[in-house]
């Protein structure tokens, strides 16, 4: 327990709570000690075989990972436990993207770090805590989750909103996150801005289109989840744009839910990495190391699948299942068509980038 203990400590001595980030830093950092704290007992003693008898780490994710995750992490303690003999208690966070790399960076003890877009790694990266070329240290360039972006109506979809287009309509008052925040609602911008390049748009009719889709947003909310509830559960707007994942969770959670998959999309891409200073303090690589493999296995990539996430493993994609559950998508763009994030990051989501001009222009 004295690792969370001086985690705090050092981080009530980084961050000032005279300041807004400051105070909010602490308070989610706050949070998670708290459940941390809750969900460790007793001291690691030592087996028989020199070993620990207990391991632990540090997941840190994006929200609407939640759900996959209760039920990966057990098997995964159960998994590791019959191979070697040791308990592993894994304490989690979960929030938007952004909000979870602000904290990480200023002193979550995470050991991995699941997050909505690379750009939010490579920033903890650039803070010093992962080390360069993480993504070529795990499968698949480090993408173990991945979606698409979807179109979400009302019952009966009594505003006929079919396509990208339709939500520039006037009348349509469409829901969605903030890209400030959230780094789903960055690939929702993203969607709507490939869609518009893709069908002719020059870009300046790209970000005329843009401009007036978020003219049709009445409040941003602060990430998918808070987006989704917004829709469903208190009724606001005529249209949701949110990850596919979140629309086949809601509907097995028994909401009616009416959406479509443009056939014009982005390839939602959701990296995971080790936060190497971390995990160089905890002494806890090998489980850490091993728990990210797992995460590619046809047993995780399953879970991943059930609660609406594109399988990234080919043997579970291509299962009679899923191949039914998620079909191909006509025309899948990929960020690296638009430069990459740090292009994106720079050109739309940077302090007086094209977002917050829009922002400006809808006098938000």
């Amino acid at each position: 327990m004295s690792l969370w203990q001086r985690s705090l400590k050092q981080l009530q001595r980084r961050l000032s709570v005279n300041s807004l980030k400051g105070f909010l830093s602490l308070f989610v950092v706050g949070m998670f000690l708290s459940v941390a704290v809750a969900a460790c007992s007793g001291t690691n003693q030592t087996s028989a075989t020199g070993k620990p008898q207990n391991v632990e780490f540090t997941l840190v994710s994006f929200a609407v990972t939640r759900d996959a995750y209760k039920a990966i992490i057990p098997k995964f303690a159960e998994k590791w436990q019959q191979e070697h003999k040791q308990n592993v208690t894994v304490s989690q966070s979960y929030g938007a993207s952004g909000s979870q790399t602000r904290a990480v960076i200023d002193g979550l003890p995470a050991d991995i770090v699941h997050l909505a877009l690379a750009l939010d790694t490579e920033r903890i990266a650039k803070a010093g805590l992962i080390q360069p070329g993480w993504e070529k240290e795990v499968p698949n360039n480090g993408i173990v989750s991945k979606s698409v972006a979807a179109l979400v109506t009302r019952e009966g979809n009594p505003k006929s909103i079919n396509t990208w287009a339709d939500l520039e309509k006037d009348g349509v008052k469409m829901v969605t996150a903030d890209p400030k925040t959230s780094g789903v609602a960055r690939w929702n911008f993203v969607a709507l801005w490939n869609s518009a390049i893709i069908t002719g748009h020059d870009e300046a009719k790209a970000t005329e289109f843009v401009s007036k889709v978020y003219q049709n947003v009445p409040v941003l909310t602060k990430d998918a989840r808070e987006a989704t509830d917004a829709f469903f559960k208190q009724g606001q707007g005529d249209a949701l744009i949110n990850y596919e994942n979140e629309m086949v969770l809601a509907q097995q959670k028994g909401l009616k839910v009416s959406y479509t998959i443009p056939d014009v999309n982005i390839s939602i891409d959701n990296p995971i990495a080790i936060v190497d200073n971390n995990v160089d303090k905890h002494g806890n690589r090998e489980v850490v190391e091993a728990f990210i493999q797992y995460l590619f296995t046809p047993d995780a990539q399953t879970e991943f699948a059930k609660v609406g996430f594109r399988p990234v493993n080919e043997t579970v994609s291509q299962t009679k299942e899923f191949a039914e559950k998620y079909p191909p998508v006509k025309t899948l763009g990929k960020i690296q068509d638009l430069g990459g994030w740090d292009v994106v990051q720079q050109k739309f989501f940077a302090d007086g980038a094209m977002f917050d001009q829009i922002q400006a222009k809808n006098k938000r």
